[in-house]
């Protein structure tokens, strides 16, 4: 059983003994912490708590344990049921709450879940703010309200179609070019809530032609929820077949977005928000931002387009941060997540699909040759599992003397930039391993790249 507890939430497998796993008890605790530390720092007169979730099997429990904990808080909760993460953080600011909480364990496994909180904008708590969370768990300083303080518990389902009203009332996103191009889509939402945003917001475009794979939203996911390329075989086969135009495979949260060519290749999930910041750039000129384990393609893009490109820690609360800082039109991960402020400061494939939707129809052209638009990187993903014997930090700084002829940037473990590519190496926030991304002009180098840093760790921590 695994219980993560960071700055962003709680994350754990499903079961098992208390401060072991994700259980009843632990839930309540931060659930009633987190309520603790909004009553302090309410910024404002609201006393709503808005709750979403995905589809997952472990999802109606904890639903009911949150609930029931924010309202024995005091506070009135807003249960919007089955719904994206974007679509939680909107609401949140539609409802003009005082804060709201996801309940995904986004790209995890099935045995996973996890409380995602929310300040009252519908965005990620920050540091400092996610700390003060874990020591009132830690310490259990948190007061139950009495008979007559407890909260009330209202219903609201129709947040899926404000989201996607939203989505269509964004000034780049042309709803007739969509329509006249008659695209046929096929969609993989691995039976989560996906299954029941993406087939309404392509119907909404005037989206006829829809190949479905897995849209029922179960939580049994048919595959490996993470859309990388080697979980997306099913859904490369359809569209080698020639049953659509265009690809999109999204996470069980639906903050990530995997676009797949009319000829089953991969677009790459880096380029999902390269390719969407490059449109935007091209209509409202200005600076971007994505994480330090994110493609160069965006910088180069960027900078073509007349903006400044700027990178973060990894995280969304950084990469928004940022944002902010630099006045960014767009952002993002290179996971996939696109973060477009002129809808609202997080991660959202719906509004991904509509704005590459809208490029792909004016480009008028296909999406592997608009792929090949774009400066060619290879990256490489590689991780380590973590042992409770690997010493991490001393890993970390080794490896920054041991490169420091090159750029080093340690904002987020360890960055090393050589003139032929980069290899970034942290420790996950999510889960008990070191991740290390390597980028390079070839598939070659940037794998070289990686495995020289694996062997290195492997020679520091003997194993």
């Amino acid at each position: 059983m695994t219980l993560i507890k960071s700055i962003s939430g709680i994350r754990g497998t499903i079961g098992g003994m208390v401060g072991d796993g994700l259980n009843p008890l632990d839930i309540v605790r931060f659930t009633a912490a987190y309520a603790t530390q909004i009553k302090k720092n309410k910024l404002t007169d609201s006393n709503k708590i808005v709750v979403g979730r995905d589809a997952r099997i472990s999802g109606e429990m904890v639903n009911q344990l949150v609930i029931g904990t924010l309202l024995g808080m005091g506070f009135d909760v807003v249960n919007i049921g089955l719904a994206t993460t974007p679509t939680t953080e909107l609401a949140v600011t539609m409802e003009k709450a005082a804060g709201g909480i996801i309940l995904t364990a986004s790209h995890n496994p099935k045995q996973w879940n996890a409380l995602k909180l929310l300040n009252e904008r519908g965005e990620f708590l920050n540091a400092n703010e996610g700390e003060t969370v874990l020591k009132i768990a830690e310490e259990e300083s948190f007061i139950f309200s009495e008979v007559d303080q407890l909260g009330k518990l209202t219903e609201d389902f129709s947040y899926t179609q404000k989201h996607i009203n939203s989505v269509l009332a964004l000034e780049l996103v042309d709803v007739d070019a969509i329509k006249a191009a008659n695209f046929s889509v096929a969609i993989d939402c691995v039976n989560s809530v996906g299954g029941i945003a993406i087939p309404a917001l392509l119907d909404a475009m005037g989206v006829k032609k829809v190949e479905r794979l897995y849209c029922e939203p179960n939580g049994q996911f048919p595959h490996n929820p993470e859309p990388l390329p080697e979980h997306l075989t099913e859904i490369s086969e359809v569209m080698k077949a020639g049953k659509a135009d265009v690809g999109f495979v999204v996470d069980p949260d639906v903050d990530r977005l995997a676009i797949i060519c009319e000829d089953g290749s991969m677009f790459g999930e880096e380029y999902t928000l390269v390719s969407i910041a490059d449109y935007v750039l091209q209509n409202t000129p200005g600076n971007t931002v994505s994480n330090l384990s994110s493609t160069r393609a965006l910088r180069d893009v960027t900078q073509n387009r007349g903006g400044k490109y700027t990178a973060a820690a990894v995280g969304e609360v950084n990469v928004v941060t940022a944002m902010k800082a630099t006045n960014a039109v767009i952002g993002g991960e290179g996971n996939g997540g696109v973060i477009y402020p002129a809808s609202h400061y997080g991660r959202d494939a719906l509004v991904g699909i509509a704005l590459f939707l809208t490029y792909l129809a004016k480009s008028k052209t296909t999406v592997s040759e608009l792929r090949k638009t774009y400066p060619e990187y290879f990256i490489s993903k590689n991780k380590i599992q973590l042992t409770p014997e690997i010493d991490v930090d001393n890993i970390l700084s080794v490896i920054k003397k041991s490169y420091q002829q090159y750029d080093v940037n340690d904002i987020d473990g360890v960055k090393i930039d050589f003139p032929t590519g980069w290899v970034h190496l942290r420790k996950s926030n999510t889960e008990p391993i070191i991740r290390i991304y390597s980028e390079s002009g070839t598939s070659e180098q940037a794998e070289a790249f990686a495995q020289a840093i694996i062997e290195e760790i492997k020679r520091i921590a003997n194993i």
